[in-house]
């Protein structure tokens, strides 16, 4: 078969971290006989060139190559495309790894847009990557009709001819950013870009140890001349006007701008911090014209101009405010409707750990040159955000928590001005009201809800929660999809969060009340704590006894309050035994109930088995009894040796 895929591995003492990385690649949905596996080991001094050539010879899909150590991952990437043999050339790193169908879907949805570029949903685990990209498929993207140059590192998969034709290779040695370079290159000479946002393609994971190469500390520099190169590429390929200074904002917001903000700049070394800073304003000046700046948020703005007056220590008071800043989401209501967990919301930004206010009817005035003061930043930056408070924004997503896998949910939300007090100041507050299909976590594990809200001059994400106690609702799943989906408040803070497919104890099977469970002749009727959608659902009775385990079918079917579970019982093979009954449910899972069914000849009765607590009470009775008569009978004792 031809090779479709050839997935490039640039390789330098990786150790344990390399293990994810390898297992992903061998277990691809896409037959293994059209994809190969190049590993391009740059001079490690591990055990990994070992344990690499130990894999190429069992697996005929993987060949390593070694060569000296060249500095960084240029080289070996180049020598990767240079040894490929597939139709696209994808590009992973050691310590990174694939979702399960990344190739076989990547490859898929490249040949049917004929994209020279594929770009994969990415999840970070433990480190950013980009959001708003990955909002929805984009068959035919380009950098004006999709935010493609947010993601620049390498991590895609490209056209192998492409790469030939245009004579694009990765810039080698000991450097930084080569990934910008070559990157912006193909987006810019493409005929086409595809981006495939609804399944996560590539998991980038941030080492325990964080010694992945992009979390080191960098020669400001080096770098910055490094990312000169990347502007040189764009200028190279795009005309001055408004596309340009599009794209080179990015480079101005994502590695200049985002440095000098908040935390980010106040947890470095402060001589660290002024080195950064000076070369910024070296590559400002020089570079960025005014429209570059122009189309930030507005507290991007300020430091951009900050930085263009060189003024450093006005940059560092503005991030001790902004540090300042959270988004706090309150939740309002969760329930069921039809299958789709509803869920609303309110969320605001606060300041100081205090409700943000700001100054009603102020007009909008554009930022004429770098504010006066910290006071005056503060009080332009508050004016911009109230007068654009028609333009901000509120999303749920759920995330998983294993993988870091994230999806936006469909959301409605309204935006309310709140009086905060005499002065004609007003809190600016989000209502939103997100709908869950349970159906489309396909995956097991649990899964945080997140509120991510674009107010002003930031974009904040939050865990939904802490929930007034008032509002958290009584703990029941939904059983959608082959699923069962539960919701629940994290101890102790009170966070939203689902549980695909491994709740047991907190479905509240073990407060079914035996009054309501039902056995009339065969049929056997048991209202549950779980909602149905639709049709209702197939389960399975599993019954079990010293005369062996049965398996009976049963239906679920929708009810206001939950579903009801009926099974027609095999009346003949129940008899003269008590059955213990569990309840099956998607995956290789039985919830036990808490009763047993006792056959006899006239048919079954339903009979309560005591749950753990109610073991516990009547163990305690007993104590007190035994107890209370064993004190009577040595007081009778004593009394019986006095009398003689």
């Amino acid at each position: 078969m031809p090779i479709k895929v050839s997935v490039v591995v640039p390789v330098y003492n990786p150790g344990v971290y390399v293990e994810d990385c390898i297992d992903s690649l061998l277990h691809q949905s896409l037959p293994p006989d059209e994809y190969e596996v190049i590993f391009v080991d740059d001079g490690s001094t591990d055990d990994t060139p070992a344990r690499l050539d130990a894999l190429a010879a069992a697996e005929p899909r993987v060949t390593v190559l070694h060569q000296e150590n060249s500095g960084w991952s240029g080289k070996p990437r180049n020598v990767g495309i240079d040894t490929a043999r597939g139709e696209y050339v994808m590009f992973v790193d050691n310590d990174d790894h694939l979702g399960g169908e990344a190739l076989e879907r990547m490859y898929d949805y490249g040949t049917a847009n004929g994209a020279d570029v594929v770009v994969g949903k990415m999840a970070g685990k433990g480190r950013g990557v980009p959001v708003e990209l990955f909002r929805r498929n984009h068959p035919r993207a380009t950098v004006e009709n999709a935010p493609l140059i947010d993601s620049l590192t390498p991590h895609k998969m490209f056209r192998r001819a492409f790469l030939d034709d245009i004579g694009l290779r990765f810039p080698e040695g000991p450097r930084r950013l080569e990934d910008h370079v070559f990157v912006t290159e193909a987006y810019l000479r493409a005929a086409n870009v595809s981006v495939l946002g609804d399944y996560v393609c590539y998991y980038h994971v941030r080492r325990d140890d964080a010694s992945n190469a992009g979390f080191q500390r960098f020669d400001p520099g080096g770098y910055f001349k490094n990312l000169r190169e990347a502007l040189d590429v764009v200028e190279q390929y795009t005309e001055p006007g408004p596309l340009r200074d599009r794209l080179f904002r990015r480079w101005l917001r994502v590695e200049m701008v985002e440095r000098m903000r908040a935390r980010r700049l106040l947890a470095l070394p402060a001589d660290y911090r002024r080195e950064l800073f000076e070369e910024m304003h070296q590559v400002v000046v020089e570079r960025f014209g005014p429209g570059v700046a122009a189309g930030l948020q507005p507290t991007q703005q300020v430091v951009a101009a900050l930085m263009t007056a060189d003024r450093y220590d006005d940059v560092e008071a503005f991030a001790e405010w902004e540090a300042g800043i959270a988004l706090t989401a309150v939740p309002e209501r969760v329930a069921w409707e039809d299958g789709t967990l509803r869920v609303g919301f309110s969320a605001e930004y606060t300041s100081g750990a205090e409700p943000m206010t700001f100054v009603a009817g102020t007009p909008r005035t554009p930022l004429d040159g770098p504010p006066e003061d910290l006071a005056a930043a503060i009080a332009w930056v508050s004016a911009d955000t109230a007068a654009r408070f028609g333009q901000a924004t509120a999303d749920l997503l759920v995330r998983e928590r294993a993988s870091a896998a994230q999806y936006f949910q469909p959301v409605e939300f309204t935006r309310e001005e709140v009086p905060a007090g005499d002065d004609g100041r007003i809190r600016l507050v989000l209502h939103a009201t997100a709908a869950v299909d349970p159906a489309a976590l396909t995956r097991a594990g649990v899964w945080d809800a997140l509120v991510r809200v674009r107010l002003g001059g930031w974009t904040k994400e939050c865990r939904l929660g802490p929930a007034p106690r008032g509002a958290r609702p009584t703990p029941s799943a939904v059983l959608a999809g082959g699923h069962v989906v539960l919701p629940y408040w994290t101890s102790p803070h009170a966070q939203l969060a689902l549980d695909v497919d491994r709740a047991t104890g907190r479905l509240g099977l073990g407060a079914l009340s035996l009054d309501e469970v039902t056995a009339s002749g065969d049929r056997l009727r048991i209202p549950l704590p779980l909602h149905v959608p639709g049709d209702g659902a197939e389960a399975t009775l599993r019954l079990t006894s010293s005369h062996g385990t049965l398996e009976v079918p049963a239906t679920l079917s929708p009810q206001i309050s939950g579903a009801l579970l009926e099974a027609v019982l095999p009346l003949g093979e129940l008899r003269g035994a008590a059955w213990r009954v569990a309840l099956g449910i998607p995956g290789p899972r039985f919830l036990a109930l808490p009763f047993v069914l006792r056959g006899g000849v006239g048919g079954v009765r339903v009979v309560r088995v005591p749950g753990p607590n109610a073991l516990r009470r009547l163990v305690r009775r007993v104590r007190r009894t035994l107890g209370t008569a064993m004190g009577r009978t040595a007081t009778r004792l004593r009394a019986r040796n006095g009398r003689r």
